[in-house]
């Protein structure tokens, strides 16, 4: 469930703006999206684990609003941000 420090790293690595950039959205977002891949993974084999459902919820909340910032910003990063990490279909 928890993002290691080379998956972290990695993508870190991708989206970051300059070298060094670890709070920009883009990398705030993709991080996020990487820990929700990985906790609806875990919910596939433990449907019954309410507490951890509350903690993905609030890291969706915390990837909209952070998603809706950069789109009121910085419309052209928004849709390249959605488009590399798949989320809008």
């Amino acid at each position: 469930m928890a993002v290691n420090t080379q998956d972290k790293a990695k993508v870190i690595g991708e989206y970051q703006r300059a070298q060094g950039d670890t709070g920009s959205p883009e990398v705030q977002i993709a991080l996020l999206t990487h820990r929700i891949n990985g906790l609806t993974d875990h919910f596939k084999t433990n449907v019954k684990d309410h507490h951890s459902r509350r903690g993905l919820l609030r890291m969706v909340s915390r990837r909209r609003k952070l998603l809706d910032y950069l789109r009121s910003r910085n419309a052209d990063s928004y849709k390249a941000v959605i488009d590399r990490l798949g989320l809008r279909k």
